[in-house]
């Protein structure tokens, strides 16, 4: 087998073992959850609560620093001509303030909601 072959199968076989992985951690929780209802007991004790969705909050506020990172990157390596320095190192920055907006937003509403 060439070297071409064994780089297109990786990612196949990576995403099919992703794919029954999954499916086997969705079966064996049913079945967990299916022999708790028939021993009695409640199956709502043990799971966790849940919180508000903030995924899509964190990841477009990611991207946005990010975005600006790049941005900002560019105009530092035409004006300094810094290369990839440049880049990796305001990426990281906004990408980071953009996660630390993303916390205080949250951390907000759980203050509010905690009011109320």
């Amino acid at each position: 087998m060439g070297v071409e072959i064994i780089g297109v199968f990786i990612p196949i076989i990576l995403i099919i073992g992703a794919v029954i992985t999954i499916i086997y951690l969705r079966k064996y929780s049913y079945d967990e959850r299916r022999i708790m209802i028939e021993k009695g007991v409640d199956p709502s004790n043990f799971s966790r609560p849940r919180r508000d969705d903030t995924g899509p909050l964190r990841a477009s506020l990611l991207l946005i620093g990010a975005g600006i990172g790049l941005l900002l990157g560019y105009f530092l390596d035409n004006a300094y001509h810094m290369e990839a320095v440049a880049y990796f190192s305001m990426l990281f920055i906004f990408g980071g303030l953009g996660l630390g907006a993303a916390y205080l937003i949250e951390e907000k509403k759980q203050r509010k909601g905690r009011e109320l």
